[in-house]
């Protein structure tokens, strides 16, 4: 994506404090991204309903309807959107929802400006490399399962499943790091841009959802295996 794209995306600012959210629209617009704020979760939604974004910058706690709430309805039909989740929040397990649910960033306040600006651009350029490598390689088979990247679902016989964004950029990782041991931190540093040990749980919890999807039986697991003490492997002929 060039500096053009990423400074011309269209933000969606869902934030109930205004003066917070007068500070980061004029910020924002002095980066070159055009905004449009939204104080309730009412509102965002019939925003998201009648307009296009490159991008959500979210609040949890909202009139109306949460964030945990919005992200659910925007992850229906748009898989692709960036998401990144703004809040007083610091209890870990309000981040790991939040990633659960489709958020693909999450920021704690008080923030540092500079932090949020570059984790804004890292999403964007990240939505635009995986639009870049889906165009190379759209479809994906191993076993019975087959992975529709563009699309984000998997047919499996005769059943489709509809993956999160996140569901399949650790798929992408893992197909393009076929063969090779994958750490979790590798994980939390290329997908999710997290260097925090303690959000391991994370990864984990990704990797029991997929091994749900894919494996003929999860519990023991022969596609996506775990490596004791190093991370996981990624095989397309069972391990």
């Amino acid at each position: 994506m060039s500096e053009n794209s990423v400074r011309n995306s269209r933000i969606l600012l869902v934030e109930d404090e205004k003066s917070l959210a007068a500070g980061l629209e004029y910020n924002l617009q002095e980066e070159g991204y055009v905004v449009t704020r939204a104080e309730d979760g009412k509102k965002a939604l019939d925003l998201i309903a009648s307009r296009e974004f490159d991008l959500i910058i979210l609040d949890i706690m909202l009139p109306y309807h949460d964030g945990f709430e919005i992200a659910q309805e925007i992850r229906k039909d748009s898989p692709q959107m960036p998401i990144l989740m703004l809040t007083a929040r610091t209890d870990i397990k309000d981040r790991i929802k939040g990633l659960e649910l489709g958020a693909d960033d999450y920021v704690t306040k008080p923030f540092h400006l500079d932090e949020l600006l570059l984790r804004l651009k890292r999403m964007l350029e990240r939505k635009q490399w995986y639009r870049t490598s889906v165009q190379d390689n759209p479809v994906y088979r191993f076993g019975k399962n087959e992975i529709h990247f563009d699309t984000m679902t998997v047919k499996k016989e005769r059943k489709t499943i509809q993956l999160t964004y996140y569901e399949a950029l650790v798929m992408k990782y893992f197909v393009e790091h076929e063969g090779e041991i994958v750490s979790r931190k590798e994980l939390l540093e290329n997908v999710w841009n997290i260097q925090e040990e303690v959000e391991t749980r994370t990864v984990d919890n990704f990797i029991l959802r997929l091994r749900k999807y894919f494996e003929p039986h999860p519990s023991k697991p022969t596609y996506i295996r775990s490596i004791r003490s190093a991370g996981y492997i990624f095989e397309r002929k069972p391990g």
